[in-house]
């Protein structure tokens, strides 16, 4: 029987639904199709994503994207040209899922194929998402991805920071946030406002904000060294978003076969945390497997 055009799968904490993975997604080629994760839920029901709104289409909940690999557009929507600026070109590549590892209601692993408008591919990836219960308010979330190089020649991978747009150096994790009512607040050791956390590394990064009927924090957490060295990509003020990004201003050449790995945690909670309590958790689930 073949696969279904759309398809999802449910993660569930405590026996509630906490995350929807669209593992084959509906998108069109201009933002870049590509799994997500959407809608992702507090354990109090309160949705902290959002995907495909109207002001960024190709912003879809929590995914893995790179707006310039090779050439190829895999974050959707327009591309950044040195010395011209964003500009629409028929560049959208698409990463399309290859197989199962893993599926449970608290484990997934797939690996997949980021494929150019030419049908070649560039990268192979294997991906791992996982949640696991932190208590009565709070769960994690760990997304995990390997990618390597395809192909039979050095990969470059670039950001548009990389062609010369300060501050834009997005690519990898992103999540995208849900409208929310006020102003979101960044919390982090490398300060408490966007100015003082995007382009930073720090050992975490949380927003809190209110939407959907309270009150939620999402804590993003570097799992290993080699994110932990990353710097933090953070949006509050057109939109909510946070990705950790694989290549800020100079770019990354993988050579054929070469892999890199990432991983991030993020810890879903109703309320709000200190930063005491933030960094506990970041501790917590830094050391867990």
């Amino acid at each position: 029987m073949a696969d279904p055009p759309h398809a999802t799968a449910v993660l569930r904490v405590d026996g509630r639904d906490v995350a929807e993975y669209v593992w084959r997604p509906e998108l069109p080629l201009s933002s870049s199709p590509r799994p997500y994760l959407h809608p992702v839920r507090t354990l109090a029901g309160r949705t902290v994503t959002d995907a495909v709104p109207d002001t960024h289409p190709h912003q879809v909940g929590i995914s893995i994207a790179a707006p310039n690999v090779d050439g190829c557009n895999f974050w959707g929507g327009r591309t950044w040209v040195a010395g011209h600026g964003p500009a629409w070109l028929d560049n959208h590549g698409t990463q399309s899922h290859h197989r199962w590892l893993r599926h449970t209601s608290t484990d997934l692993a797939h690996t997949l194929r980021w494929v150019d408008p030419h049908h070649t591919t560039l990268l192979r990836e294997r991906r791992s998402i996982t949640c696991r219960g932190l208590g009565e308010t709070a769960w994690s979330l760990g997304v995990r991805t390997e990618l390597t190089n395809a192909t039979d020649r050095p990969l470059v991978l670039r950001s548009p920071a990389a062609q010369g747009r300060a501050g834009a150096g997005y690519g990898g994790f992103f999540w995208r946030g849900p409208a929310v009512s006020g102003a979101a607040r960044i919390l982090s050791p490398a300060g408490t406002d966007v100015r003082a956390v995007h382009g930073a590394v720090a050992s975490w990064v949380a927003v809190t904000g209110d939407s959907d009927g309270g009150t939620w924090t999402v804590l993003f957490v570097p799992a290993d060294e080699t994110t932990a060295a990353d710097r933090w990509f953070v949006r509050a003020r057109d939109y909510l978003g946070v990705g950790s990004s694989i290549t800020w201003d100079r770019p990354l050449v993988l050579a054929p076969e070469q892999t890199i790995e990432r991983h991030i945690v993020a810890v879903v909670l109703d309320g709000v945390v200190s930063p005491a309590t933030a960094a506990d958790l970041a501790g917590s689930v830094r050391s867990t497997p």
